[in-house]
């Protein structure tokens, strides 16, 4: 198999020991219409309904999703991480991918940033306490 990565957004872990479920997502054209384009027509709600204002084309396509069961040999994937996957010799009946690194990780950050503000706040507590303790 050549090698092939995508990266996509981990949508279950915790459930089984090492794997995490990466939701990969990519656009397609409609396959019977190919690119279709869509009449939009703008109106303004206080003109009839009649009376349009312009019109523009739109492509139309698609979504399409697929699921791939990934390895994840630490166990610190989170939900809702954007990660880069690469394809690898079977590691079990269904895993076929691991994970080359984490491009995002929401949960990460937020935590990161709570604990910035926890030892903002401490020093605060801690600078205030020593100029009342002096004066």
């Amino acid at each position: 198999m050549p090698p092939m990565s995508f990266v996509g957004q981990v949508t279950k872990v915790g459930f089984m020991n090492k794997t995490a479920t990466i939701s990969v997502s990519r656009f397609v054209f409609h396959p019977k219409t190919g690119k279709v384009r869509l009449r939009l027509r703008l109106r303004l709600l206080t003109r009839p309904p009649d009376v349009l204002i312009g019109t523009h084309d739109v492509l139309q396509r698609l979504e399409r999703s697929k699921k791939y069961l990934t390895h994840d040999e630490e166990n610190t994937l989170r939900m809702k991480d954007t990660v880069l996957i690469r394809n690898c010799p079977p590691i079990s009946a269904r895993k076929r991918f691991t994970v080359e690194k984490v491009i995002k990780s929401p949960e990460r950050e937020r935590e990161e940033l709570h604990a910035r503000q926890a030892a903002e706040a401490a020093l605060r507590q801690q600078q205030s306490s020593t100029s009342t303790a002096s004066a």
